[in-house]
């Protein structure tokens, strides 16, 4: 693999970032880090969304100016994926000057080409979505369904983007890549979302909406959410249509783009399309993850179970995030719903973490100093016998990540975890001390070790820190290409002193948080 660029759909800053934000940054950043361990040119790229008239009336209530207001809430993005240890390559701003200017030469290019014409129009307007709909959108109410607010009625003359003219080569593209879009079951919802799919407007009137950028040479409109939020892709990264930079041609395509399955119909027509326009490669892969309820109930302010992601960490006194991380992940399969709540959080993690992998090494550590001083003896060293059962699991672990399957992957690093507990358990090493079997004791601890290193390797995308923490005690190298992991990393000699073993993770003993204190609304 040559490259891997991912993105995260940009966050309107509207509000703050709650765990359904944090979810998608997570994943992404999983994704990401464990291809930095298959190859070196990896970019991931993250951002908000801060043009529109949401932005527009929510600054002027709090009487603050548009951008004051995007620089604020944008910070809060940028705090909370910190301190989840999201670790981006670039946080993009559609505020930011070099993209405003990028995508006013889009919108130029796309005009000169034919495909955006001006047309005077009249439609339900929802300012939630930002969207027009259509009548058989909305509910028998006549509301959205997603926001439950009745939409305005807007006529004006704007901008269209001629969507239909690329349906046909977007309908060919993905029926003839199945693996496009992931997971492959919401193919079949956007190619029925492409029946009936019109032109787009990608403009809206400087006297209706002025917080957004001007279109060239026409001051009485604004570049529509599109446009400009959908183009940070390739603005980010260089693109120009003047002439983009080195580093756009050496990362796009974008390997996997990471979104909601909320949005999933403007990244695999809208995104699509204008890209065909640009004459621009396509996305290799769209993973439209699924949402995250609360106790079974989908998050809502009016029912104050809005979960802030950094409110979990707080309300447990957690000094590190890979335990929020971790759960995350193995909340849902790919591209389905999964559900957070505190008990299950707490009773996975500490069974999984602190009770299977995080005691196996320090059982395992504890005995190498009690029997051997902390010493690995050459002798010790000849036979692996879970060495065959820990390259299985790389290899499945790839696999399973070649298909963004992240829980699963996880699943399988959790089984290596527990076979590893029985070997321990089967092989009991204390019993060998005390019949005198010194040299068979010895080779039981090191291959638990040896197996040990490899699964800090494959827990580190999850759980960085705790990864960290445990190759530190091993003396093994976390960057260490998973394609060059042999599970014969350790070599005869002094490993570690009894002082030196620390827990990875200790158990999370406190009581459970109360949400409408500690979580809703930070």
């Amino acid at each position: 693999m040559e490259k891997f660029y991912t993105t995260t759909a940009i966050d309107y800053v509207n509000g703050a970032p709650h765990i359904g934000h944090a979810y998608e940054k997570i994943l992404t950043d999983i994704i990401y880090r464990h291809f930095t361990q298959r190859c070196d040119n990896t970019y991931f790229l993250t951002g908000t969304d801060e043009h529109g008239i949401k932005i527009q009336k929510t600054s002027a209530q709090n009487g603050v100016s548009p951008k004051e207001f995007c620089d604020m809430n944008a910070q809060k993005f940028k705090d909370a994926w910190k301190a989840l240890d999201v670790e981006y390559s670039q946080f993009i701003r559609t505020t930011d000057e070099q993209h405003e200017k990028v995508v006013q030469k889009i919108f130029k290019k796309l005009v000169e080409k034919g495909d955006i014409y001006k047309h005077a129009y009249e439609g339900l307007y929802c300012s939630g979505c930002e969207a027009f709909l259509s009548e058989k959108d909305l509910t028998e109410d006549g509301l959205c369904p997603d926001h439950l607010k009745k939409p305005e009625v807007v006529k004006e003359e704007n901008y269209f983007f001629k969507l239909t003219k690329y349906k046909d080569a977007i309908i060919k593209h993905i029926k003839t890549h199945p693996d496009f879009i992931v997971p492959s079951f919401r193919a079949n919802e956007v190619l029925n979302q492409l029946e009936n799919i019109e032109d787009i407007s990608v403009s809206r009137v400087n006297s209706n909406v002025s917080w957004g950028i001007p279109v060239l040479g026409d001051d009485s409109q604004v570049i529509y959410v599109w446009i400009d939020a959908l183009s940070n892709y390739i603005t980010a990264i260089g693109y120009d249509p003047d002439g983009s930079s080195e580093k756009f041609e050496k990362l796009w395509p974008a390997n996997v783009q990471v979104i909601g399955k909320d949005i999933l119909k403007f990244h695999s027509i809208y995104w699509l399309a204008i890209l065909m326009a640009l004459d621009l490669p396509l996305p290799e892969h769209i993973l439209a993850h699924g949402w995250i309820t609360i106790d079974q109930t989908k998050m809502s302010k009016s029912l104050g179970n809005v979960i802030s992601p950094t409110g979990v960490l707080e309300a447990f006194n957690l000094e590190i995030p890979d335990p929020l991380r971790y759960y995350m992940a193995v909340a849902a399969p790919c591209g389905k719903d999964g559900n957070y709540s505190d008990e299950d959080f707490k009773e996975k993690v500490n069974a999984h973490l602190a009770n299977s992998m995080g005691n196996l090494l320090n059982r395992t550590l504890s005995m190498l100093v009690k029997y051997f001083g902390g010493d690995i003896k050459p002798e010790f060293l000849g036979k692996n016998e879970l060495k065959e059962k820990a390259l299985e699991t790389v290899k499945a672990v790839k696999h399973h990540f070649d298909y963004f399957e992240i829980q699963e992957a996880g699943q399988k690093i959790i089984e290596l975890v527990d076979i590893t507990n029985k070997y321990v358990t089967d092989n009991a090493p204390w019993t060998l001390a005390k019949e005198g079997q010194m040299d068979k004791c010895g080779e039981v601890l090191t291959n638990v070790l040896q197996v040990m290193t490899v699964i800090s390797s494959l827990i580190y995308p999850y759980c960085p820190n705790i990864a960290k923490a445990m190759a530190e005690q091993l003396s093994y190298d976390l960057n260490t290409k998973l394609d060059d992991i042999t599970c014969e990393s350790l070599t005869a000699g002094h490993l570690i002193d009894k002082e030196n073993i620390k827990p990875v993770f200790l158990r999370m003993d406190s009581e459970l948080a109360d949400k409408s204190a500690a979580h809703a609304g930070k």
